[in-house]
């Protein structure tokens, strides 16, 4: 599976307000919120299901790994999906270990491994 997806009952305003936080306890920043609907709405496009993407960072990570592959940038910052589907909100994100594997570089396995760790951590913490 490319991804790791958690549902719970909190709302969505609540997921974003703990996930900040557990985030920051795994030492990632939040550098983007882009919510899809006002997005969506303010280009002309009728679309109304509560969905917000984040790009999240840790610095000292993104420096370890672009330090040996610069094309590691095209999966940089890491992206959290929040949503709602069928009354519940969900949680996911695509897996470092698999994007890494797409730049053949075993050697960066260990890094992605720590990092979905991390976030897998975080998402779970604020559910």
């Amino acid at each position: 599976m490319f991804h790791y997806t958690v549902q719970t009952n909190k709302s969505m305003d609540q997921v974003l307000h703990d996930l900040e936080q557990s985030l920051k306890n795994q030492k990632f920043g939040i550098l983007w919120s882009l919510d899809i609907p006002a997005t969506l709405q303010s280009k002309g496009v009728d679309y109304t299901k509560p969905y917000r993407i984040l790009e999240v960072c840790n610095p000292v990570k993104a420096k370890e790994v672009l330090n040996e592959a610069d094309e590691v940038g095209y999966f940089l910052p890491c992206k959290i999906a929040i949503y709602e589907d069928g009354g519940v909100t969900k949680i996911g994100l695509p897996k470092p270990t698999v994007l890494m594997e797409l730049v053949n570089r075993p050697s960066l396995q260990p890094i992605a491994a720590e990092v979905e760790k991390a976030l897998v951590d975080a998402v779970n913490d604020a559910v």
